[in-house]
């Protein structure tokens, strides 16, 4: 059996994601089980999964339904050529998935993982407006702050500065970007609802002057994570809606994090109101226990431009060696039966309520509460130094960042960023548990407030 001491040593063999692998080295978080909410590291310290493995194990780690669905698969078929044929439980998760996805979105394009279906996404958009009638929409529009993956497709839709996406350029040509709905700080200077959601106006504006011959689609995270889970006004999502209905062009819902129950329903477009026509969803897609990720395309799209004969060659070409996967199929199928039988979405909305409850008072009385943010089990607050003027933390203090490794010492795991922290438990987790989740987080932003002055 391998050592800890090796387990260490080995380490250096591997690039983990996001990380300096210099320091992580020093002080590794190597997990050697999983159960429940819990996560146990080789030495036998215990942490809270207060993230679900960042939205991915939203039904919790080790659960045994899904465990015996895969290993029935795996004696049944773990592997079909994509090229030749398909799995009958691929066809089957695929009619299941139909199911739940809202409105027309009944035509799914499965693969691996979130990048593959933003990019399945932006190719399918361009593709469709070239079979359709209108070969010059290629142009794809995004928000600052929004992250759509790391291929490179996917990265020029993204709208982040800084090391996941500027050590890459230069990028694909005809991605542009809007401003984020962050009305806590307007990137116009303005107040809601007084402003009338200029942030979402502008998207006419700026199809208008692109030209709406040459914009094939929007691509919008109904709540963007990397922005500090950007939680829209209402009428936003709307107005976006109306806009590209408008111009002809293709809305893109990116709900790679967002879907599976974390918003209080299956899709946060269902928790919104609005129907995209193409819908990408992953992480806890599969609850983590297979690689698996989709784009929920509206009939409508694809029936008008790429069903046909053979020789006309109007078929999606795309597609990934791993698409489909029966493996993945089983293990989505399983996810679906396990969150309806323990009314987990609804289990969730309840302890999503609860944190942003005890957030709303606990952190303001600290004095470093900005605002609290989200919906379903999908919590985001923000911190700043003054609560009265909203000034921020200096970006130097990364404030949030020592709260995390605080956390870490505590047994908590959270998604942490300089000015904002955000929880999105698995979505099994009683009240009990997310009490002490709160708990644990009160007492070392306390700590770090007290070791900062």
């Amino acid at each position: 059996m391998t050592s800890n001491a090796t387990l260490r040593e080995d380490l250096h063999h591997l690039m983990i994601e996001f990380q300096q692998m210099k320091s992580f080295c020093e002080k590794p978080c190597i997990i050697g089980s999983a159960k429940g909410i819990y996560l146990t590291d080789v030495y036998g310290k215990r942490y809270l999964d207060g993230i679900s493995g960042i939205y991915v194990a939203n039904i919790g780690h080790g659960n045994e339904q899904v465990i015996e669905a895969i290993r029935k698969q795996q004696e049944r078929a773990f592997f079909v050529a994509p090229l030749h044929a398909v799995a009958g439980i691929t066809i089957r998760y695929a009619k299941r998935l139909s199911e739940i996805t809202p409105g027309p979105l009944n035509t799914l394009k499965l693969v691996s993982g979130g990048s593959e279906a933003t990019e399945t996404a932006i190719k399918f958009a361009r593709q469709y407006h070239r079979q359709s009638g209108s070969p010059a929409k290629y142009k794809v529009l995004s928000l600052y702050r929004g992250y759509h993956g790391a291929t490179l497709g996917a990265l020029s839709a993204t709208g982040l500065s800084g090391s996941r996406k500027s050590v890459f350029g230069p990028f694909l040509e005809g991605f542009l970007h809007l401003p984020p709905p962050t009305c806590f700080t307007c990137p116009y200077s303005l107040s809601y609802p007084s402003c009338d959601a200029l942030c979402a106006r502008m998207l006419d504006y700026l199809i208008v002057n692109e030209g709406p011959e040459s914009v094939a689609a929007v691509m919008i995270e109904p709540i963007g994570n990397t922005g500090g889970i950007v939680t829209p006004p209402p009428e936003y999502l709307p107005i976006i809606r109306e806009t590209c209905t408008k111009h002809n062009v293709i809305l893109i819902f990116d709900e790679i994090i967002t879907g599976m129950g974390r918003t209080g329903n299956w899709f946060a477009a269902q928790t919104f109101g609005v129907t995209p026509d193409i819908l990408c969803t992953g992480k806890g897609l599969s609850g983590g226990y297979a690689p698996l990720a989709a784009a929920a395309i509206s009939d409508d799209l694809y029936y008008s431009a790429f069903w046909g004969e053979e020789e006309e060659g109007i078929h999606f070409g795309h597609g990934h060696t791993f698409a489909g996967n029966p493996i993945s199929a089983a293990a989505g199928l399983a996810v679906i039966e396990v969150i309806e039988e323990g009314d987990l979405i609804a289990k969730g909305q309840r302890v999503g309520d609860h944190i942003r409850r005890r957030l709303e008072k606990e952190v303001g009385d600290l004095g470093v509460l900005g605002e609290v943010r989200g919906k379903g089990a999908l919590v985001g607050v923000e911190f700043v130094q003054d609560m009265e003027t909203r000034r921020a933390f200096p970006l130097e203090r990364r404030f949030g960042k020592r709260v995390e490794k605080r956390l870490m010492d505590a047994g908590l795991i959270l998604r942490c960023d300089p000015n904002w922290i955000a929880f999105g438990p698995p979505l099994i987790t009683t009240l009990d548990q997310a009490d002490e989740m709160v708990d644990i987080l009160v007492r070392c932003l306390a700590d770090e407030i007290a070791g900062g002055r």
